[in-house]
C-alpha cells in the first residue's frame, strides 16, 4: 500500500483501517475537533453530511491547497441520531431500543480537493437486528466493543445478532468505500 495525497480529518482507527484496506494510505491523520451538536430539526441525513463537511473544512483551513477527508457515521433509529454512549447505563439503553428493530446507518463523505471545492456522499445502510435476550444486551454492553461507537461496533460479536444488511458494510464501520474511493479520485488522489 503506498501513501496518497490526502489528509484524513478523523482520528477513528476503524475510517484509517478502511482506506488501507483499499490501498489508500493519508499522507497524514489530523483529527477534526469540531462542535457536533444537532441543530434544531435537523434530519439525520442533513446532520451526518454537515458534520462531514464541517470535518474537513476545518481542517483544509489550516492546510490550504491540500486534498482533505472528513467523514460522519451515524445510528438512526426512526427520526432519532443515537450519539456515542457515555456509560454501561447508556448503551443498555441503546440496546434495548435496537434490539429486534430495522434501523438505519448513515455514513457521510466530505473530500475538500486542493483548489477548495467541496463533494459529499451520502451513504443510507439498513440493518435488521434480531430480538436479543436481556444476557445477550448485558454481555455486549459488558464487553465494552460498542466505547467509542454510534450505537454499536458491528465489526465485533455484535455481528453474530445482525439478521440483514442492505447497503454499505464499509458503511456501518464508518467510511462508505464506494463513495469514498470515487470522491478522493475526482480530487486527483494518486
Amino acid at each position: 500500500m503506498s501513501v496518497k495525497n490526502f489528509i484524513l480529518a478523523s482520528g477513528s482507527p476503524q475510517r484509517k483501517a478502511l482506506l488501507s484496506q483499499i490501498g489508500y494510505a493519508p499522507k497524514e491523520i489530523v483529527p477534526a475537533d469540531i462542535d457536533e451538536s444537532e441543530k434544531k430539526g435537523e434530519k439525520p441525513s442533513a446532520y451526518v453530511k454537515r458534520m462531514a463537511k464541517e470535518k474537513a473544512l476545518s481542517i483544509a483551513k489550516r492546510f490550504p491547497n491540500q486534498i482533505v477527508l472528513g467523514a460522519d457515521t451515524v445510528v438512526v433509529v426512526g427520526a432519532k441520531i443515537l450519539h456515542k454512549s457515555q456509560n454501561d447505563d447508556e448503551q443498555l439503553k441503546v440496546m434495548k431500543l435496537l434490539s429486534g428493530k430495522a434501523h438505519r446507518v448513515l455514513s457521510a463523505v466530505c473530500v475538500v480537493d486542493a483548489g477548495g471545492k467541496i463533494s459529499v456522499r451520502l451513504s443510507s445502510t439498513r440493518i435488521l437486528m434480531k430480538k436479543l435476550s436481556e444476557a445477550e444486551i448485558l454481555n455486549y454492553v459488558q464487553g465494552h466493543e460498542w466505547c467509542g461507537a454510534c450505537g454499536y461496533k458491528i465489526e465485533g460479536s455484535l455481528a453474530a445478532y445482525v439478521r440483514k444488511i442492505i447497503g454499505s458494510y464499509s458503511g456501518v464501520v464508518g467510511l462508505p468505500l464506494f463513495e469514498t474511493k470515487n470522491l478522493l479520485d475526482g480530487a486527483g488522489v494518486k
